[in-house]
């Protein structure tokens, strides 16, 4: 398993992620990469389960959602976006609803819809 992520490191890099949208500029990779991973840990602590797996390549992935659990092969229900709009819909900036609807975010299956787990409290 992965080391965990403090609190006070996720929420740097969220910090540092948005003063660089906000200044107009890329953010740093490895910021960027420790604030998608806060997320999916924080996502993975709200609904623990096995039955959704949420991707944002190439930063991370995790399985959450109580339900049947996979094993094998590409699961049944799957939600993948970018790093962008993981943060956006993760935090609450944007609504899961707007970002699936623009296309940004790509789910199959059943239960890929995470509305009613999002937005995190990071």
């Amino acid at each position: 398993m992965a080391r965990k992520i403090e609190i006070v490191d996720g929420r740097a890099a969220l910090g540092a992620v948005r003063d660089a949208e906000a200044a107009g500029t890329k953010p740093a990779r490895a910021e960027l990469a420790t604030a998608v991973r806060y997320l999916l840990q924080l996502l993975d602590e709200k609904a623990p389960g096995n039955s959704v797996e949420v991707r944002v390549p190439p930063f991370g992935a995790v399985q959450v959602i109580q339900g049947p659990r996979h094993t094998r092969g590409t699961p049944p229900n799957v939600v993948e976006m970018d790093a962008a709009t993981w943060i956006a819909v993760a935090t609450g900036a944007e609504a899961w609803a707007d970002a699936a609807t623009a296309g940004r975010i790509h789910a199959s299956g059943t239960r890929a819809d995470l509305t009613g787990v999002l937005p995190l409290r990071p």
